[in-house]
């Protein structure tokens, strides 16, 4: 489990921060595994959709990672996503669009080590893990 224990220390460091992200660290965690939208593929292709594919590629790749705005968000996963994510963690949908875009960029960068997305079902398996490690909080 070195991998995933190492993992999730990232993720972790990563997401200290204003109240309610373990909230949205779930949610987004959720949409990474989720088969119904595609996982973190599907998220690279809506991205791609809204003409922002360059700032997820950032992310997953090993450079440095592009910002993306609140409304840059809002765009890639929707009102509905964004709504729901704000419920979920009990925070306003504009702080909760504002500290998306805070926190995806580190999140999806470190769930992509080494640049690239894990085969064989990794990724799933890690973000499960993470999952239920913030859950139990």
């Amino acid at each position: 489990m070195g991998f995933f224990d190492d993992l999730a220390g990232k993720v972790a460091g990563a997401i200290k921060g204003p109240e309610g992200q373990g909230g949205l660290v779930e949610g987004v965690l959720g949409l990474l595994t989720n088969k119904e939208t595609g996982g973190l593929d599907g998220l690279m292709q809506s991205f791609n959709q809204q003409d922002l594919g360059d700032i997820i590629s950032s992310w997953v790749g090993t450079g440095n990672n592009a910002a993306i705005t609140p409304d840059q968000v809002q765009e890639v996963l929707g009102s509905d996503v964004i709504r729901q994510l704000a419920e979920k963690s009990g925070v306003s949908v504009e702080a909760a669009k504002a500290e998306l875009s805070e926190l995806l960029p580190g999140l999806i960068d470190k769930v992509t080590p080494e640049g690239k997305i894990p085969e064989g079902g990794l990724l799933g398996k890690g973000i499960e893990l993470l999952g239920s490690l913030f859950s139990q909080k």
